[in-house]
């Protein structure tokens, strides 16, 4: 990985930091060389990373750059990942990828629906997700989980009509307890079956 890295860094030009973490290759880059780094991945001999998993976003609010816009790509001959990050902020776009992967498209209007993360040269960047005349994005950190309304078609009405966001299920709380770790005080459904007679004979 460190090698495949260290190519990339020198042959490419476009990226601003590397490092490897869990086992993957992750790049740093900038808004203006995305393309450019994306192009050199897809193309190069000892790159070829056709395949684009996904492009989602994060959201960082303390940082002035609050989003990192995330392309994962992959690599079907080399089998091999790639994880590339681009920093921005809400009003400064980053190029559309959907030059050199065509569906990026589609991840890309996911990000700008959930987080606002602008794409420019899009060919069609409008909200894939949220209703119709949605406010806000509902990924962001800072979104209020409380006071929006949602529409809906009513076909007694005949009409789409407006109303409070409503919850299905009450809120939970969980204590993200493993019951490979211990610590459960009560048995869990299926625990029965361990001290069943089957579980004596084995």
């Amino acid at each position: 990985m460190d090698e495949l890295g260290k190519h990339i860094v020198d042959a490419s030009g476009a990226t601003t930091g590397m490092s490897v973490r869990l086992g993957e290759l992750m790049l740093e880059t900038t808004s203006d060389k995305v393309i450019a780094l994306l192009t050199f991945l897809r193309d190069d001999p000892k790159c070829l990373f056709k395949q684009l998993i996904d492009i989602c976003g994060v959201d960082w609010p303390e940082r002035s750059k609050r989003f990192d816009v995330v392309y994962n790509l992959l690599s079907l001959k080399n089998n091999i990942r790639v994880r590339v990050k681009v920093q921005t902020d809400e009003t400064t776009p980053v190029p559309s990828a959907d030059v050199v992967y065509p569906s990026a498209g589609w991840f890309e209007r996911e990000a700008y629906d959930l987080y606002g993360i602008w794409f420019s040269d899009h060919p069609d960047l409008r909200r894939i997700l949220t209703d119709y005349g949605f406010e806000g994005h509902p990924m962001r950190k800072d979104f209020p989980l409380t006071g929006f309304v949602e529409l809906r078609w009513d076909d007694v009405q005949k009409r789409v009509v407006y109303e409070p966001v409503k919850l299905q299920q009450e809120f939970r709380r969980f204590d993200f307890l493993s019951p490979w770790e211990g610590g459960i005080p009560h048995e869990l459904p299926g625990d029965e079956k361990a001290t069943g007679e089957k579980a004596t004979k084995s």
